[in-house]
């Protein structure tokens, strides 16, 4: 369900817009008014809007904004309701724009807006996609970033640079400005998944034979203005899910790469199990691989619910109903693991291929049943 607030302008001479900046926010609302305030000083000679895509902020952040679009008609509000995830929340922004130009950045004030016009400059000039970096011409992260995070940024960008086909400074970046014909061109191949949208618009235009002329612009990357970091080690598995999907031409879902690795790491949970069950409290390899299944399910529900469905995790009751369900719709496949492992250690007494084998059978149609009826999105 969707929730939105434009106020009208009455204003019929007032210019159709330039540009459209798209603003994904959740918990946001002691920074709103003096990002609007910025941004009015830095935009005064351009026609613009500001979107904030809130996602239902529980510290008000949607009422913020439409309380400031009640006296300024070019500050919008979405509010989603039911859903969540920067990636969904910039597209869902950047769809909603009749603007030739959509601009995506953070609310906390960490990206300084006063390089907007250089950015415009660019695209104007002919680019397709104007970045602002925070490392190009000897800016550093420091002021915004730990030692550790600006170290792990570097590796990120790395990755991003080998998935993007591009040698560009700064992928990982949330500040970005390209033309609103690009996004159209790439927006059906776009995950809604993940966090790193900009990632995902580089590497899909050119897996569609598309690619982008990309410009930057260097700015210094300041501290957080008011509330707290997203950034989280979910954030940073999600990344290398959105990497592994694209160096797959896309075929590989970013949920399915994510629910693979929970399995893979679900074979590991397996193989302890059994080896506990089947060597330390003596159970027969039947009733030991019945055992462990068991328990390498029950660690695959919960990393999933975690890591592979975070925009739809469940809590509460839900947790419990969803691990009920996670339990019934891998029932027949893990009959199934087990069934076939036990057959495969009686011809050939093959303890832990037997265990594998019987663990690959179930891994697909789990994933699509799953997504089915237990994390299933909200209409």
């Amino acid at each position: 369900m969707t929730e939105t607030n434009a106020s009208q302008n009455n204003d019929t001479d007032k210019a159709s817009p330039l540009l459209s900046l798209v603003v994904p926010t959740f918990n946001e609302a002691g920074n709103v008014a003096l990002l609007v305030e910025k941004l009015e000083a830095v935009l005064a000679d351009i026609a613009w809007e500001v979107t904030f895509v809130d996602d239902n902020s529980p510290d008000g952040t949607a009422d913020v904004v439409k309380e400031l679009g009640t006296t300024k008609p070019n500050v919008h509000c979405i509010k989603r309701i039911g859903r969540r995830g920067l990636s969904s929340a910039c597209i869902e922004g950047m769809a909603s724009s009749n603007a030739p130009i959509v601009a995506v950045m953070d609310a906390d004030l960490q990206h300084d807006e006063r390089i907007l016009p250089q950015m415009l400059e660019q695209i104007q000039a002919g680019k397709d996609l104007v970045l602002g970096s925070r490392f190009l011409g000897g800016e550093t992260a420091e002021e915004g970033l730990t030692k550790f995070r600006e170290m792990g940024s570097n590796v990120a960008n790395a990755i991003a640079n080998v998935v993007t086909g591009t040698k560009i400074s700064d992928p990982m970046t949330g500040f970005f400005m390209l033309k609103r014909e690009r996004f159209e061109q790439v927006a059906p191949k776009l995950s809604d998944e993940g966090f790193k949208i900009l990632l995902d618009i580089i590497a899909t235009a050119r897996n569609i034979g598309k690619p982008l002329d990309i410009g930057e612009v260097g700015f210094k990357f300041r501290a957080r203005h008011d509330g707290e970091s997203k950034m989280s080690p979910l954030i940073a598995i999600q990344f290398l899910g959105l990497a592994v999907s694209k160096i797959s031409g896309g075929i590989l879902p970013i949920s399915f790469v994510l629910f693979a690795g929970v399995g893979a790491f679900g074979v590991l949970v397996h193989l302890v199990a059994l080896t506990i069950f089947a060597q330390m409290l003596g159970f027969n390899f039947t009733n030991s691989q019945v055992a462990a299944t068991l328990v390498a399910m029950t660690s695959n529900y919960h990393l999933n619910n975690i890591f592979t469905y975070a925009d739809t995790q469940l809590k509460g009751r839900d947790y419990w109903r969803g691990l009920l369900s996670f339990y019934a719709v891998c029932a027949i496949p893990a009959i199934a693991n087990v069934s076939v492992a036990a057959f495969i250690f009686e011809q050939n007494s093959l303890f832990y291929l037997a265990a594998i084998a019987g663990i690959i059978i179930s891994m697909v149609f789990n994933y699509a049943m799953t997504r089915i009826f237990t994390w299933r999105k909200s209409l």
